[in-house]
């Protein structure tokens, strides 16, 4: 299935990387397009054609760019490739491409010119969380006639979050007892504007595990949703962004707890590559996420008992594109009380990928519907994800499904709530 390559290779798309598909069928049954669709475009290898067509001087057509938006970019085939097809590359470049050459309908540049001046700006967001409050029963009254009628509407209605009180953290939380490190946080876009208290939990058990945590204010987008839809230039103002943020902050580890975010920081030396001096500087930072930190710290703070059944949900820019699996899970595990259960299919994205469920609400609502269905089906007390999409994306399938209710969680509101020692029923009531 090599495409013939006939003229000059397309700038954007390395045919290198494309070679090293062998066209093998491994990634098929972990692509979540391929599984919902069957269709072989709308596979990894599918794509990679497609994508070899292009070098080869097929210009890009409707269909060609139709089945690249289709990819949501999960990266499970990567973890599935025995061949180590960079396919997260190779999709960014495609996109990028898409992005350069390929002019959509107008009504649907407007909308994605809507979404990409809105989400990657905290302050922006911030400023929806009155009128969201506002409306909120409205809201889930009117989102399943508004997701048949208008589905993009519809699906903005239903996967809002209900809002909690915002948090304002200071600049510098400091360590509790001996100080072990010294690191920044992300904050993050979405995290900040509607997940105030996963912030403010990392934060707390930080502290409390011996770090003094820097919380630069002005620190921004990181990039994650712009360059991951090939709006590459975008990426690197954000990215150049927050290396500075963080270099004038003092610190040379940042620690991130949204999957997305995290994926993204750790490629920015891939981002930057076309400036060496912008690329040495943000070599010169270490991105990492919470869990992932936490674990080579090693524990400090006292664990207190929480008597719960948790489900842990696999972000998939957490588990595939930073290999950060085993973790998250020990860290649950060494909470006194808390019985872990997996959750099947856990390599199947969940359809929130970013912002493709604002883009293909269909598709992401057949997948989030799955996943809230294999959630649902462990009986867990709660599910626990370390991806505000994610918990977005899943518990507006939980609440359509109408059955007994499961609260969502992060990572760090169950150690905050075990190392401060509060009740399960202040998970419980997690919203």
């Amino acid at each position: 299935m090599t495409a013939e390559r006939t003229g000059p290779a397309a700038p954007g798309i390395d045919p290198e990387l494309i070679d090293t598909c062998v066209h093998c069928g491994f990634c098929l049954p972990t692509c979540p397009t391929y599984v919902l669709w069957g269709e072989e475009m709308d596979s990894p290898r599918g794509r990679i054609h497609l994508m070899g067509q292009h070098v080869a001087g097929t210009p890009v057509t409707p269909e060609m760019a139709g089945h690249l938006d289709a990819c949501l970019g999960c990266m499970a085939c990567v973890t599935a490739c025995p061949s180590g097809v960079r396919y997260d590359r190779l999709i960014e470049q495609a996109r990028a491409v898409v992005e350069e050459e390929h002019r959509r309908p107008l009504a649907e540049q407007a909308f994605r010119e809507l979404v990409f001046h809105l989400f990657p700006y905290p302050r922006r967001l911030r400023a929806l969380r009155a009128p969201l409050r506002l409306t909120e029963g409205l809201r889930r009254r009117l989102a399943p006639v508004l997701e048949l009628l208008a589905p993009r509407l519809g699906t903005m209605a239903a996967i809002a979050p209900p809002i909690t009180p915002r948090v304002r953290l200071p600049r510098l939380v400091r360590a509790r007892g001996p100080r072990r490190a010294r690191v920044g946080l992300l904050t993050g876009c979405v995290q900040d504007a509607f997940f105030p208290g996963v912030n403010a939990a990392t934060a707390r058990v930080l502290a409390l595990e011996g770090c003094d945590v820097v919380i630069p204010p002005e620190q921004g987008c990181c990039g994650a949703l712009s360059v991951h839809s090939g709006r590459r230039e975008e990426a690197v103002r954000f990215a150049r962004r927050i290396v500075e943020t963080f270099e004038r902050a003092g610190v040379d580890t940042v620690v991130v707890n949204a999957a997305g975010c995290g994926s993204a920081t750790k490629e920015y030396a891939e981002l930057l590559a076309g400036d060496p001096a912008w690329q040495a500087r943000a070599k010169g930072l270490r991105f990492a996420d919470l869990a992932e930190y936490l674990a080579e710290l090693g524990p400090a703070a006292e664990r207190h008992p929480l008597p719960l059944t948790i489900a842990y949900h696999d972000a998939c820019h957490l588990a595939h594109a930073q290999n950060v699996r085993s973790q998250p899970r020990a860290l649950l595990s060494g909470v006194p009380g808390v019985r872990l259960v997996e959750v099947a299919e856990s390599a199947i994205c969940c359809g929130s990928a970013g912002t493709y469920n604002l883009f293909r609400p269909d598709a992401a609502r057949q997948l989030g519907d799955r996943k809230a269905e294999r959630v649902a089906a462990t009986g867990a007390d709660l599910l626990v994800s370390a991806n505000p999409g994610c918990t977005m994306q899943i518990a507006a399938g939980l609440r359509r499904r109408g059955d007994r209710p499961i609260p969502v969680a992060h990572t760090a509101q169950v150690l905050d709530a075990s190392l401060r020692g509060l009740p399960a029923s202040t998970l419980l009531a997690v919203r």
